[in-house]
């Protein structure tokens, strides 16, 4: 997940659509972009449809990650869908996340054995399937006006447009639990100091301070106090961005950027995680910050939908806030775009105009509301004109705070292209204590060296 950004102002209320700085296809921000959609996306659009797909029946095969969460979602889309298209069967498959689903992914695209449309990430991750060889290009769709110009350059390459936001926006940071926060007098910490403070608090108390979940294929999970980071390295190096995907800096080098690995081995050194973490998955992390087992859980927000099913009885008592810094003026918070769903190129004839048509659904209104119907939202929505509902939960209107506030940031990977595909592997071993923060960083930088060669970056 990567780097820069021009601009800082992200805008959000519930009657509008979630402003971000994004990269653009040569992995810097556009600022344009941003002025635009700032400027329109309180705009209500009508969706415009695609011209309309034969009435022959056809059945579409939807490749989806095994996450609850987005499971959930996918099938919503499809079953809004279909409702309304009785001559289209959407079958939502599941394939493994990390680095595990990655490959999967990678692979059936290069054997030509994709299914019909699938559900992947936005940003640096997609630029590693190489979409303008592999997937339809959308940029001609009547419906893509629709969606906020701050997410389509995470889906674009090469002036070609290849997915719709599937989703909301989300925060990157800490989850918590407010009633086991109360319980022991803690406040929202504003620094890594307060952060610290509070875990000791926790302890003394027997209680778990920090969930750790890295058992495959939820080894993902072990990214976050890295990711969610970013916010703060940005704060401390507003051109990071730009030098990283230059090839100008790099994380073992940077104290700003090394922060993110020193807290992930500062949690295994201090005993802040749970005893099993090493075999423990996600559902595992979620299960244990809902009933208090742990207080905190470094995570993205799109897992609030899976805690609201499994433990409607607890989801009001989850609060978010973002990953600390070192100064509390600067306290801010890491935001990631939602994943989007794509058509790959061996998708023909009556399904591509099926699919293309499915995707003018999800990249609507009545889109987003099918799946507020869902789910709760976890985040923001990047459709003009998709609206909150008035009883958004509270985690969802804790990174709306740090939206209004202006301290809200782009992720890294939807700044710059570049993410070392053995990122999980790295933090696994640090946070496991089996490297240390230093030589973690060191791999990183060595990982991320091979990816951008692959990606033909110039300076590298």
């Amino acid at each position: 997940m990567d780097l820069k950004r021009m601009r800082r102002a992200i805008v959000l209320t519930a009657m509008t659509s979630l402003v971000v700085t994004a990269c653009n296809s040569g992995g810097t921000a556009s600022p344009s972009a941003a002025a635009s959609a700032a400027a329109t996306g309180a705009a209500s659009v009508a969706p415009t449809a695609s011209p309309e797909p034969s009435a022959a029946a056809v059945t579409l095969e939807y490749l989806v990650d095994d996450s609850q969460a987005n499971q959930q979602l996918a099938t919503a889309f499809a079953t809004a869908y279909t409702a309304k298209h009785p001559n289209v069967t959407i079958n939502v498959e599941s394939r493994p996340g990390g680095s595990e689903g990655d490959n999967l992914v990678k692979t059936k695209l290069a054997t030509g054995d994709m299914t019909d449309i699938f559900w992947y990430n936005a940003g640096s991750l997609l630029q590693a399937l190489n979409p303008s060889q592999t997937l339809v290009d959308l940029k001609d769709e009547p419906y893509i006006p629709n969606i906020a110009d701050s997410f389509i350059p995470t889906v674009s390459q090469n002036g070609g447009i290849f997915g719709v936001p599937s989703g909301t926006a989300m925060g990157g940071g800490i989850m918590y639990n407010k009633k086991v926060f109360e319980a022991n007098g803690l406040s929202v910490p504003t620094t890594w100091a307060e952060f610290e403070a509070n875990n000791d608090k926790l302890k003394t108390a027997g209680i778990t301070p920090v969930g750790a979940t890295y058992k495959a294929p939820d080894d993902w999970t072990s990214q976050l106090f890295i990711l969610s980071d970013y916010c703060n390295v940005q704060a401390a190096l507003p051109n990071f961005a730009t030098d990283y995907t230059n090839n100008k800096i790099k994380y073992a080098d940077t104290p700003a950027a090394l922060a993110g690995f020193q807290h992930l081995q500062e949690g295994f050194d201090k005993g802040w995680y749970e005893k099993d973490f090493g075999a423990a998955s996600l559902d595992d992390g979620l299960n244990g910050l809902a009933t208090g087992k742990f207080a905190q859980y470094p995570m993205l927000t799109f897992a609030l939908g899976t805690i609201a099913t499994n433990h409607p009885e607890a989801i009001q008592d989850i609060g978010f806030f973002g990953l600390p810094g070192t100064d509390a003026a600067k306290n801010c918070a890491t935001i990631w775009m939602p994943a989007a769903t794509y058509i790959p190129k061996t998708t023909t004839g009556d399904k591509l105009a099926a699919a293309k048509d499915f995707l003018a659904f999800i990249a609507s209104v009545e889109g987003a509301d099918a799946a507020t119907a869902a789910q709760p939202p976890t985040g923001p929505y990047v459709i003009k004109g998709a609206k909150l509902p008035a009883d958004a939960l509270p985690a969802v209107l804790d990174i709306q705070k740090y939206i209004d506030a202006g301290t809200g940031t782009p992720a890294l990977e939807f700044l710059s292209p570049v993410k070392g595909p053995s990122l999980p592997q790295l933090t696994v071993a640090v946070g496991s204590g089996v490297k240390s923060a230093k030589d973690g960083a060191t791999l990183y930088d060595k990982d991320i060296e091979k990816q951008a060669k692959q990606l033909g970056l110039p300076g590298w």
